[in-house]
This record gives C-alpha cells, sequence and structure tokens, in this order.
C-alpha cells in the first residue's frame, strides 16, 4: 500500500532449550523458495524506493563524482613470476576487468614495465597476452566473480574459477594458454581456487559440506573426470575447517586444518613424495601456528609462526619433519607488545607482518651466511597508516612489493629493495580532478584519538576530516556530522585505508572514523579475547563510548553521528542501537549477523559449529544460551526510540542468511514503530553485487542515506 510500509504477517514457531522458552513469530521468513516471502522481499524493496525517492539525484551525483575521479582505464603494477610479469586491466564503460601477462625482456632486471600510456582498445604493455577477459566470462550473468586463477608451474594452463550466483560454490575450468581453448576439464562445487603440484600434471582444491564449512581436499588430474577425483584429506571434526596451498619456494604442499582457536599442518615434500603427507605438528587444543619454508645459512628449515608461548605469537624454526612443539627454536621471541601476524620467507630475507599499538607494521630480517642478520622496520610517517606486503610470489626476488595508505593517501604500491634499503613508488591510485579541483591530501587532517571504555581500558579511534571543515566547525563552535564505522569480531583489524567514495563525504562537510574495538584484532589477540564468547558485550559498549567520546570532546552530536557496520558489523549495529539508541541519527546494518541465537542454535546451518569458539555453543551450554540471548540484536528488540534505520542484504548470501534482517525489520515495525527499511540484492551473496558500476550504484544508494541523515543530502 503507498505511503504504508510492508506488514509481515505472524507465524508464532516456540522452542525450549534449558527449560528457557523463545516464541519467533517470523521465522517463516527462512522459506526462500517460498512465493510468499519472495513477494514480502519484493515489498520491502517498493517500499524502500518509494522512501528514498527524494534521494536519487543524490544518488546519481555521488556515482558520478566516484565515476569523474576514477581513472577507468588502468592497469595494476606488474608481478613478477616464472618469465613473465602479470597485472590486471581495468576499461572504461566495462564492469569488470582483464588478466594479463608479458614476457620478462631481462632477467637481471627487477623493475616492472610501465606503459607510454594505456588505451581501452590497446595493449596496456608490448606483448601482451589476455589470460582471462572477465567481462566475457561475465557475458549473460546478473552475478559474475572470479574465486582464484592460477598459472601452472609450466606456464601453459591456466585454472580459474568463478561463481555466477554470489553463493561461493565455485566452477573451476582450466585454459590451454597457447590456443586459447579451454580443456575438458570442469569441476563443479568448489570453494575457491585451486593448488597446482609441482609437475603441473594435477591441481588440489577443496569443496564444503552441507553447513558450507570446507572439509575435503581433493586432488584432480588433468583430463580425468571430477568423479575419479583423489580424495586426499577429509577433516571429520566439524570445529575445523581446511585448506590447501603451496609454499613460496615450490618444495611444499601444505594442507591447513583449522578451527578458532587450534590449527594443524600437514606437508607433503615434493622432493621426497613417497613420503605421502606427513602431520607437522599434532592439533592440540589453543595452539595456533603456520608453517613456511625458509633456508637459512644453507640450512633448509620450516617457520613456524605460533602462540605457544603467548598469545601474541613467536616465530620459530624446526626441521624439515614431523616435529613436537618442544623442539621448536625461538627466532622472534614472544613480545606482549608486539602482535606477530605472518611470515613471508624469501632467498635474502624475511618478511614479517605485525602490528603494535593499533598500528600495522612490516618488519624486514635480512638473511647471511651466517643467518639472520639485521632486523628493522620498513618506515613512514603518518600518524595512522596501513602497510603490508602482497605479490611477492618468486623466492628469489631481491625486492619487496608493499602497499601502503591511510585515510588520506590514496593506495600506494611501493618496492623495497633489501640490497641497498630503497624505497620506490611504483604507483599511486590515480585521484582525478573533480569539477576542475584537483585532489590534495594536505586538505585533509587524519588523528588518532583515545575513547575510555566502561571497564577503563583506552580504545583507539582513527578519524579524518577536511581541515576547512574544521576549522570552520572550532570557528563556529559547532558539531560535525560524523560518520562512524565498526566492525569487532574475528579478530579482523580495520584498518585505515583511502577511499574515492568517501571524498564525497568529506568534501560535504561531514568527518569519518574507524572505532577500533575489541573483538577486532588491531590491538593484538587479547583485543579480541575481550570481545567475544562471554566478553562480547565489550565490542558494544566499546563502539558506544567512541561515538560519546567523540560528541564530548566537540566533534559531533548524537544526532550528527551516523554508524554504520556490516556482517558481524552489522550485529554491532543492532546491539548499540538496542542499547543507546539515542546515541544515533541514523544506523545503517549491511548484511547484519542479528538474529544470532537462533543461528547459534541451528547446527545445521551454514558455519554454526565452526563459529562455537567465536560465539560459545548455547545449544549445549545454558551459560551461553542466557548470555547471547542477553544481546542478541533480534531479541532484545524494545518499544524503544530507534533512529531511522537502513538493512541491507543479499538473497543468495552463505554467510549470513537474508532471513536475520528480514526478521529483525519486521519485528522492529511491530514492537517499536521504527523508521526502518530493508533493501535485498536478489541476485547477489554476502559481498553484495558483482561489477565495478553497480556496486557504485549500490554504494552510493547506501552513501545518499547516510548523507540524508547527516542533514547533507
Amino acid at each position: 500500500m503507498p505511503g504504508q510500509p510492508p506488514v509481515a504477517k505472524k507465524s508464532p514457531i516456540t522452542t525450549t532449550h534449558h527449560g528457557r522458552t523463545r516464541t519467533d513469530d517470523y521465522e517463516w521468513l527462512r522459506a526462500k523458495d517460498d512465493p510468499e516471502v519472495i513477494a514480502y522481499l519484493e515489498d520491502e524493496n517498493a517500499w524502500t524506493a518509494e522512501r528514498t525517492a527524494h534521494l536519487a539525484d543524490l544518488r546519481q551525483r555521488l556515482f558520478d563524482e566516484v565515476k569523474a575521479r576514477t581513472l577507468e582505464t588502468d592497469l595494476s603494477v606488474p608481478t613478477r613470476n616464472r618469465g613473465y610479469w602479470y597485472y590486471g586491466r581495468s576499461f572504461e564503460g566495462k564492469e569488470y576487468g582483464a588478466s594479463c601477462r608479458v614476457p620478462i625482456a631481462d632477467e637481471a632486471d627487477w623493475t616492472p614495465p610501465t606503459p607510454a600510456q594505456v588505451a581501452i582498445d590497446q595493449p596496456a604493455l608490448p606483448g601482451e597476452e589476455v589470460l582471462l577477459d572477465h567481462n566475457e566470462l561475465a557475458a549473460g550473468h546478473d552475478f559474475f566473480s572470479l574465486g582464484g586463477s592460477a598459472v601452472s608451474p609450466s606456464t601453459a594452463l591456466l585454472a580459474y574459477s568463478t561463481d555466477t550466483k554470489g553463493d561461493e560454490r565455485y566452477t573451476v575450468r582450466v585454459k590451454d594458454l597457447s590456443t586459447g581453448d579451454l580443456l575438458a576439464d570442469v569441476l563443479e562445487g568448489v570453494m575457491g581456487g585451486v593448488t597446482w603440484d609441482r609437475a603441473g600434471e594435477s591441481f588440489y582444491y577443496s569443496t564444503v559440506d552441507e553447513s558450507w564449512r570446507p572439509d575435503k581436499i581433493w586432488r584432480h588430474r588433468l583430463g580425468t573426470g571430477q568423479a575419479d577425483d583423489e580424495l586426499v584429506y577429509h577433516e571429520s571434526d566439524e570445529r575445523f575447517w581446511c585448506g590447501v596451498g603451496r609454499t613460496r619456494t615450490d618444495r611444499f604442499l601444505v594442507i591447513e586444518s583449522g578451527a578458532k582457536t587450534t590449527t594443524e599442518y600437514r606437508f607433503l615434500d615434493q622432493d621426497r613424495p613417497e613420503a605421502g603427507w606427513q602431520v607437522f605438528a599434532a592439533r592440540e587444543e589453543g595452539v595456533e601456528y603456520n608453517l613456511e619454508h625458509a633456508r637459512i645459512a644453507g640450512e633448509d628449515l620450516f617457520l613456524v609462526l605460533h602462540n605457544a608461548t603467548g598469545v601474541d605469537f613467536e616465530l620459530a624454526t624446526a626441521p624439515i619433519a614431523p616435529t613436537p612443539r618442544s623442539e621448536w627454536k625461538t627466532l622472534i621471541p614472544h613480545d606482549p607488545a608486539v602482535r606477530l601476524e605472518d611470515v613471508d620467507a624469501f632467498a635474502g630475507h624475511l618478511v614479517v607482518h605485525q602490528r603494535s599499538e593499533g598500528l600495522t607494521q612490516l618488519r624486514i630480517l635480512e638473511l647471511g651466511p651466517d643467518g639472520v642478520g639485521d632486523d628493522y622496520l620498513v618506515r613512514f610517517d603518518d600518524e595512522i597508516y596501513t602497510i603490508g606486503s602482497g605479490g611477492n610470489p618468486a623466492f628469489d626476488q631481491p625486492t619487496v612489493r608493499l602497499g601502503y595508505t591511510s585515510l588520506r593517501t590514496p593506495s600506494s604500491v611501493y618496492d623495497y629493495d633489501v640490497r641497498d634499503r630503497s624505497l620506490e613508488l611504483r604507483k599511486q591510485q590515480p585521484v582525478l580532478p573533480l569539477d576542475g579541483r584537483p585532489f590534495d591530501r594536505d586538505d585533509y587532517e587524519e588523528h588518532r584519538l583515545w575513547a575510555t571504555a566502561e571497564d577503563g581500558v583506552r580504545v583507539p579511534i582513527s578519524l579524518v576530516v577536511r581541515r576547512d571543515a574544521r576549522e570552520a566547525a572550532l570557528a563556529d563552535g559547532a558539531p560535525l556530522p560524523l560518520h562512524l564505522y565498526g566492525y569487532g569480531s574475528y579478530e579482523a583489524s580495520m584498518d585505515p585505508g583511502f577511499s574515492l567514495f568517501r571524498l564525497s563525504t568529506l568534501d560535504r562537510g561531514a568527518a569519518f572514523a574507524i572505532a577500533h574495538i575489541r573483538g577486532g584484532g588491531e590491538m593484538g589477540r587479547g583485543w579480541y579475547d575481550d570481545g567475544k564468547l562471554l566478553r562480547k558485550r565489550n565490542t558494544f559498549t566499546d563502539f558506544i563510548a567512541c561515538a560519546r567520546h567523540l560528541v564530548e570532546t566537540g566533534w559531533t552530536s548524537p544526532e550528527l553521528t551516523v554508524a554504520e557496520g556490516g556482517s558481524a558489523g552489522g550485529l554491532l549495529m543492532g546491539a548499540i542501537a538496542n542499547l543507546a539508541p539515542e546515541q544515533w541519527g541514523g544506523i545503517v546494518a549491511a548484511v547484519p549477523f542479528v538474529d544470532n541465537l537462533t543461528t547459534m542454535l541451528d547446527a545445521s546451518l551454514p558455519l554454526t559449529v565452526v563459529e562455537y569458539d567465536e560465539w560459545g555453543n548455547p545449544e549445549a551450554d545454558p551459560e551461553v544460551y542466557d548470555y547471547i540471548a542477553s544481546y542478541a540484536p533480534y531479541d532484545n528488540v524494545a518499544d524503544l526510540p530507534y533512529p531511522p534505520i537502513l538493512a541491507e542484504t543479499s538473497l543468495n548470501d552463505t554467510r549470513v542468511l537474508y532471513v536475520e534482517p528480514a526478521k529483525w525489520v519486521a519485528r522492529l515495525r511491530e514492537v517499536a514503530g521504527a523508521d526502518v527499511l530493508l533493501k535485498t540484492e536478489m541476485n547477489a551473496g554476502h559481498g553484495g553485487v558483482s561489477g565495478r558500476y553497480k556496486a557504485w550504484h549500490d554504494r552510493a544508494f547506501s552513501l545518499s542515506w547516510i548523507l540524508d541523515r547527516l542533514g547533507l543530502a
């Protein structure tokens, strides 16, 4: 009915656990194939379209702005591997890009080639070979995602995987790069990409069980059918998932079995395949480790990054053999002020990814004839930033490809040459002038702020704002409109980074901030542990404390604060709406995990069992049941003065099912008469729509709503 929101019918279902009875009026919305459910979701979409029709011009302006600022025909910095430089291309007017390569001209030269100019209808570099045209692969599909692509060791074949539904079940095909023809090999229901063996005659891949847990590793021999593939490993513990990979040296294939707090590795030595797959160190509850093959002082070793001696991990070495923990030798000892996150081994150096005081760090350990030599950090000068390495596939490379960004610094690609310790900028994300105004990072200021949580813990905040907007607000004594983002789960760190879209918010006078709350990994493993299981409420109260700090210190006001979070961050949004509805001018909850008690009570649902170490098992433990019930957003909807809420979801999401926000929205309307909108993508998954321009339109929708709530529409 025009002018009235949809009203979901009530069909009560009562369940009892541990003597506690729950009644759920909207569980019927879980029937995805029911035409009545689809009709309801479409009615919600129509209502959302009606309520946001006044923002149509703003949405188009936001889309036009990001498009104008983007160099649409471009290429990435080429990465060197096995005789070629590999890179990606994008094209003006096309949703997707292309994967390309050119032969290496000079084996001694590690300087990546650069084009004189990039034209949409011309090769970017001499000798360009297009490996995959993603637009061709996406043709005829409403959704497209490339799960992974892997060139065979001979460089003659390419195995790649695609998803055209959004459910993250991929189809693998193999392309002959000399002819462009596809081989007969087609594999269905694969999780992600594949890993070639050294001979290039077979590859390994994983599949999922009925609850969407990667539980099996298979070996596929080229020229055979999928039904004949060899089952290499089956992970039978439902708390664990498994995956397969290869060391940078190409000597070892590895299978990782991982739960939230425990890991176990198997390795296959391709120099001695007759030894078969061997367990490096048997799983031990609470002990996490990973393996990397290194050569130090002429000796082949495993690097073992583990938490057996401290929560923030240490780096050890071990012989190339199954090795009990008692025989690991410390290389970098545990330091409670530094969280070691990963390590990459090269012929002449090790690269350690770590973080301290809420900031990422890149650490170099130089290798010499006698072992590890100098140990130092690659440093930048910004107050807040994100640094990391990637695109370093060659074991013998003398350089480290690294990425650097901040809230006001466009994404930048550097090569760090370990030989002379020089840092060379290879490319910075282009930001084209808008209406004749060039981008200048000095027009913006970024800050690291600290809020104080309920229990006295200091919580970091990263903030960016235009200088002139801040100066005007200070002169007038007026609060700034502020967009506050948070996540706070799975030890995932929301590190500060640049966004072209965000410029459209900042240039309209708003500030943007990230609350680095507990449950994330920004301040180390203890930060994560203090925001999970029976300490999950810290995540929510930290976020509220950050918002209040920004108000109390004069940055903003509650009515000018819009909060946003997605997935587990959407659970955060639901919780802070219940706990402090007066603190927000609006809330955006993307693919929100808001019915988490129902989900965690049903072991048959995707990912539930593997999530027990994150949220607890309310089916088995009454204390966990009561704790989750005390904060679960759906269960705690009450007759409160909720701010306007925009909930966004996707019908084919396999991680957070569409039914969670659908039920939440229905209950918010019924119980509180809340001003709440539900937008469901009918052909997308957890990551939303696919395609560059579709994604821009999608984000423009969200940002226009946010700007409207901030008074900047």
